[in-house]
């Protein structure tokens, strides 16, 4: 008989990027948010929520315009579970990570950790339990904002870190994820696109990016065209396998929102549906 997963402990990650991604006076983050979502448009607001989606994370001055197309998709009431997948951009990572925090604080609150489904994760071994992952972690931390304001009733997350894995894996493990987690559940996928080349280099590299995804082939994204390239490799090879569409919502540089012309990184937003 296969030993039981440990209990998950009761402890609450603090913010690590508040003050610097985003504000960490409360109203002056939920007005930046609102504001965000609010300009992303009626259209989007009108849309049915999709079960999956690209987001950047940059700081939100930067890609918050960007990341804002997907928000205002998933502004309605309710609960669901939300799986945000994303790089470890600090520590070096085999597969995929989920914390051992039950709960994450923001300047607006804390945010619950599905524990039972970590614990069916890690009982079917898809993923591991491991802080440190995710101690200094941005790229999960920074969706937290949006989600919390677009969802403020009954809001479950699942942060889970990617690191080296190959598509098949990812497709299973986000199966897993769907089956036990159910068909209102929904899966970010956290990243950037290119990284700190002039802005017309890394408009041309991320457009052939965006049609790769489009394309749902996710053999085409190198290692090079996304910082966050397992998850967003997965994640396209997951729509493949389920048959469904992308969606290019809103592609942009950090150029486009106030940043160096000649050392840009670049953003996008795509559905799943």
């Amino acid at each position: 008989m296969a030993e039981s997963p440990r209990p998950i402990p009761q402890q609450v990650r603090p913010p690590a990027v508040a003050g610097r991604f985003y504000p960490a006076d409360p109203g002056e983050l939920r007005a930046l948010v609102d504001q965000l979502i609010a300009a992303a448009g009626a259209e989007a607001a009108t849309d049915r929520p999709a079960p999956a989606y690209v987001v950047p994370h940059a700081a939100l001055r930067y890609s918050g315009p960007t990341a804002a197309h997907t928000y205002a998709r998933l502004r309605r009431p309710g609960e669901g579970l939300v799986v945000i997948l994303g790089p470890a951009h600090y520590v070096p990572l085999r597969g995929c990570a989920v914390p051992a925090t039950a709960r994450w604080r923001t300047p607006l609150g804390d945010v619950d950790i599905d524990v039972e489904l970590v614990r069916v994760l890690v009982r079917d071994g898809h993923v591991s339990v491991e802080d440190q992952p995710f101690v200094q972690e941005h790229s999960l931390e920074v969706q937290l904002p949006f989600l919390q304001r677009c969802r403020p009733d009954g809001l479950r997350v699942l942060p889970m870190a990617v690191g080296h894995s190959t598509v098949d894996d990812m497709v299973v493990t986000l199966s897993a994820i769907g089956e036990a987690a159910g068909p209102e559940a929904v899966l970010l996928c956290s990243t950037d696109l290119s990284h700190y080349q002039p802005e017309a280099a890394a408009d041309a590299q991320d457009a052939r990016t965006t049609q790769s995804v489009l394309d749902l082939a996710p053999e085409r994204i190198g290692p090079r065209d996304a910082c966050g390239v397992f998850a967003l490799r997965g994640i396209v090879g997951w729509a493949q396998h389920r048959g469904l569409r992308a969606r290019l919502l809103d592609r942009c540089t950090s150029a486009k929102t106030g940043g160096d012309p000649g050392r840009v990184v670049g953003y996008a937003a795509f559905s799943f549906s």
